[in-house]
């Protein structure tokens, strides 16, 4: 099994335990986007309470990579998938947060 088969279990079960309408090939091909990141235990996870972050991931995923234009729809679909996640949940993960927001926006063809 290689490495991003092994993330990519992990995240399905995350995605699984969060109640989340699972997309095997997205959740995979979203994965793979993100890179080198879900490697390392630092990047491969959010800080959903820093604005910093929060604002890198609206500007580099939710602008530039699907395509949206900035707002307050922005902001409140991302409030909500992180009330999806958890926000007790101290690892939220990447890529199934970056799955999570793809689906709530509809944006899955970015991916085919």
């Amino acid at each position: 099994m290689s490495k991003l088969d092994e993330k990519v279990g992990k995240y399905i079960q995350v995605v699984k335990d969060k109640g989340v309408d699972l997309d095997t090939d997205l959740l995979r091909k979203v994965t793979r986007a993100c890179g080198p990141s879900i490697y390392s235990s630092d990047a491969e996870t959010i800080a959903t309470s820093q604005p910093g972050e929060m604002e890198t991931v609206k500007n580099n995923f939710l602008i530039r990579k699907l395509g949206l234009s900035d707002g307050p729809k922005l902001d409140e679909g991302m409030a909500k998938v992180v009330e999806t996640y958890g926000k007790s949940d101290t690892r939220k993960y990447r890529a199934v947060i970056y799955y999570m927001l793809t689906k709530h926006f509809g944006k899955e063809d970015v991916y085919k």
